[in-house]
């Protein structure tokens, strides 16, 4: 919900000394300025259009027609009024306040005393098809093509890892594996600065990036054209901290909590007229305890092979990271822009994972007990160096944008496994990657009303994973892997919009040539596949009101299998249930369309969208006894497939409400149901051909409660309700996991400080539940708890940055370098 009622009450906290530095230049201006005789007198009165509260802290400029320079100027007071001297003659009158559009008044004549009445500037996110909910702690704004949401003081990230701010957008969810998924479906695409991840896992570097490094985030559920069309699901893109306020500024967090999660870090800026350097820097050390049982009764076994097995799992891991940015922005001129950033990432982490097998057979006498440590020691570091040109034209919208990107990837894994029965095995795992993109985006204003983008993009990446298994000191070759993955990707794109009276239009054309090599270079097998695809899109929005925008659109998506899908060794970390990836996946391709409304009223924002998707050759992981035996217990193996088609339908909103000043709720629910079609043929261990149908119907659930109350002496105090609800599969069904987490934050020395407390998973309930039925083979009950319960406290203290600072990010960060809507 909007609450611009309270707006001047935020703004007031917004910094000073950037608004008096704008002030002082003015009179700088104005001083340089030579006598022109007698001065009169300039008033007037600056509010929000909306709700018409007074705006403080705005600047109004008197600019000189002839020589375009600033020649008086003032700041208003806490009532929005202004006033000022100035020679009399002809000027165009600027009126400036941070996160409004500014306003103009062309070729004003001022001879005498004037009044210039009351001027209304508009927020700058009350644009087409968009409302902005504005929060103490953070801000959603909700378009009707995507949300982005500022991560700004949350208190549920405090301390936490970009995972946990992603589990708190609306929309998004994160499994107790660490994958993302959008409205229910995880084929997202994940970008960071609008850019893809070099991470070898995106999962695992999620868990890793500190949450105090993210300045927002943007949930694009049907992306346009100018976007990279993968991701059949939609895209989110992670948009890190880069300070943009004038002078020396920053913001120092120190955490702790149980189980050990301790952490520094830091951000500052400094910024110039001529340039603006931000670093970002931190270090952690988090220990993360979890645990899994999987219960499996095998059917059909002979008198020699266990009836029931009961495997118990628990994991003591233990993690050490560092994150560190450093980046500088060159003001070339007042249109050009060049940024560069280095990142820099480090992580070192070690995992005991104890697996405890008790077996049972029909004959007592031969029940035993097994034991399977599993010591891992981990090491990733990750650098990337990124820059961006860009250069605005004379014509206001009328720009064009060059990225890059160079990075490169290395992950250490070394394990070894002492098992109770049959000894010692050891496993390492090297894996090296290497991205490099180049991207450029032209915005063309053709009038008030259209415009054209047009861009390239180039994706050039390559993986090798290197694995070798070891049996008491001998090679194990059935699980020795090393493969190669080469990716290039070239992209051309081009868009056209326009609006007639209230209806906007956007069409887009996107066309992608892929070119992949998979390379298995112990086994000499050596794959190649080429495709080049079209990918339109279409948007359609009408404004039916101020407040009131509805919108259809179509868009088609791409999903190419990488990483751990391809990789035929992942996991041998049990010996009888193993995880193998598939190097002949195709990739998938989704059709998406997406009807949407948006309303909001004085307390209320509702935000809705009635969604179908079609993908074909959908990725599926089935379950399968892989013919080997171990002890004579069959090894079942766990593989994604293309299955064929799938049907996804569903309905979501998303509800923002404010019933008092102290209390915020937001609320989201998505309903979807999701229909596979398809069969599966594999080979048993008795080499008869074994096919299972695949088809099935899956009703599902989400919702997602967040309450914010201010409590007496200014104590905030957060809520945060989740329900994942069951849903059923071809081979059995997840059930239903519920999940809360609490936080309370208090303002300290001024408000220059925050202490902030912070339970995630307060009843410990954040679980993976699984139920598994394959006909004459098993049946089987897992859980899985990636993460228990956690406490965290943390100390926030900013110097020369007030706490709710807002700040306008460049555009080409919300949109890959493209425009909105024209209008």
């Amino acid at each position: 919900m909007r609450t611009v009622k309270y707006k001047h009450q935020i703004m007031k906290k917004i910094k000073f000394f950037l608004t008096l530095a704008l002030l002082l230049s003015t009179l700088l201006n104005y001083s340089q300025q030579k006598p022109e005789g007698k001065k009169v007198r300039v008033t007037g009165k600056i509010v929000d259009k909306i709700s018409s509260q007074p705006l403080e802290y705005s600047t109004i400029s008197l600019v000189n027609t002839t020589t375009n320079k600033i020649t008086a100027g003032g700041i208003t007071d806490a009532k929005g009024d202004f006033s000022f001297d100035a020679s009399p003659g002809t000027y165009n009158v600027k009126v400036e306040f941070i996160s409004f559009k500014p306003l103009e008044i062309k070729g004003k004549v001022i001879k005498e005393n004037t009044n210039l009445g009351t001027i209304s500037l508009e927020d700058e996110a009350t644009k087409l098809n968009e409302v902005v909910i504005r929060s103490e702690k953070t801000t959603v704004e909700i378009k009707l093509d995507k949300k982005v949401y500022n991560v700004g003081n949350d208190l549920m990230v405090k301390g936490g890892t970009v995972s946990d701010v992603l589990d708190n957008i609306p929309s998004v969810a994160v499994s107790v594996e660490g994958n993302v998924s959008l409205r229910g479906n995880e084929n997202v695409r994940i970008l960071i600065d609008g850019k893809p991840s070099n991470a070898i896992n995106i999962n695992d570097a999620l868990r890793m990036i500190p949450a105090d490094a993210i300045d927002k985030v943007e949930v694009i559920t049907n992306p346009s054209a100018r976007y990279d069309a993968e991701g059949g699901g939609g895209l989110l893109n992670i948009i890190l901290k880069k300070g943009k306020t004038n002078g020396l500024n920053g913001v120092i967090i120190a955490t702790t909590g149980y189980p050990d999660n301790h952490g520094l870090s830091g951000n500052l800026n400094y910024k110039t007229s001529e340039f603006n350097l931000f670093t970002t820097q931190g270090y952690n050390y988090r220990s993360n305890p979890g645990n899994s049982l999987v219960e499996t009764n095998y059917l059909n076994v002979g008198a020699s092979s266990p009836n029931f097995i009961n495997e118990t799992r628990d994991n003591d891991r233990l993690n050490k990271g560092y994150n560190g940015n450093f980046g500088a922005e060159w003001f070339l001129d007042k249109n050009t822009t060049w940024t560069n950033t280095v990142n820099y990432r480090k992580t070192s982490g070690d995992n005991q994972d104890n697996v405890f097998f008790d077996r049972q057979y029909t004959n007592s006498s031969l029940n035993n007990f097994q034991t399977r440590i599993n010591f891992e020691d981990s090491k990733s570091e990750n650098i990337d160096f990124s820059s961006n040109l860009l250069k605005k034209f004379k014509k206001d919208g009328h720009k064009l944008t060059i990225d890059t990107q160079f990075s490169k990837n290395r992950d250490n894994n070394i394990a070894t496994i002492l098992d109770s029965q049959d000894g010692t095995d050891a496993t390492v795992n090297i894996q090296k990657q290497s991205r490099n993109l180049i991207q450029a985006d032209y915005v063309l204003p053709l009038g008030k009303s259209m415009q054209l983008e047009a861009g390239y993009r180039g994706d050039f990446s390559e993986q090798d994973t290197d694995v070798t298994v070891f049996n008491e000191g001998v090679v194990n070759n059935l699980f020795t892997n090393n493969l190669v993955y080469k990716e290039k990707v070239h992209a051309l794109y081009s868009q056209y919009g326009f609006k007639v009276k209230k209806l906007s239009v956007l069409l887009g054309m996107r066309w992608e040539d892929s070119k992949i090599d998979i390379n298995q270079i112990t086994t000499s097998d050596f794959n190649n596949k080429k495709y080049d695809n079209f990918f339109p899109s279409a948007f359609f929005t009408y404004e039916i009101s101020d407040k009131t925008n509805a919108s259809i659109s179509y868009s088609r998506r791409i999903q190419r299998p990488r990483g751990r899908q391809i990789n035929p060794f992942s996991n041998y970390s049990s010996n009888i249930n193993i995880f193998q990836g598939n190097p002949d996946l195709d990739p998938a391709f989704t059709d998406a369309f997406d009807l949407g409304f948006l309303k909001s009223w004085d307390k209320f924002t509702l935000n809705t969208s009635l969604y179908v998707n079609k993908t074909t050759d959908s990725f599926q992981f089935v379950r399968r006894e892989s013919g080997a035996f171990v002890n004579g217990i069959p090894v079942i193996l766990s593989s994604p497939i293309n299955l064929a088609t799938e049907y996804r339908a569903g309905f979501e909103f998303t509800l923002n409400y404010t019933p008092y000043k102290w209390w915020k709720l937001n609320s989201n629910f998505n309903l979807f149901r999701v229909e596979t079609q398809g069969d599966f043929t594999y080979t048993n261990f008795l080499n008869n051909d074994v096919t299972q149908n695949f088809d099935n119907i899956a009703t599902s659930w989400t919702a997602r409660l967040t309450s914010k109350i201010t409590l007496p002496k200014k104590i905030d105090w957060q809520t945060n309700a989740t329900y994942n609800g069951p849903q059923t599969n071809a081979q059995g069904r997840s059930l239903g996991v519920f999940a809360m987490n609490l936080a309370f934050s208090k303002d300290v020395l001024k408000d220059k400080g925050t202490l902030s407390l912070n339970v995630s998973d307060v009843f410990n309930s954040r679980k993976r539940i699984m139920e598994t039925n394959i006909p004459n083979l098993i049946n089987s009950y897992a859980e899985m708890q990636w993460r228990e319960r956690q406490i965290t406290l943390s100390f926030t203290y900013r110097f020369n940055k007030p706490k709710n600072e807002k700040e306008r990010q460049p555009k080409r960060n919300q949109d890959e370098g493209g425009g909105d809507f024209p209008g």
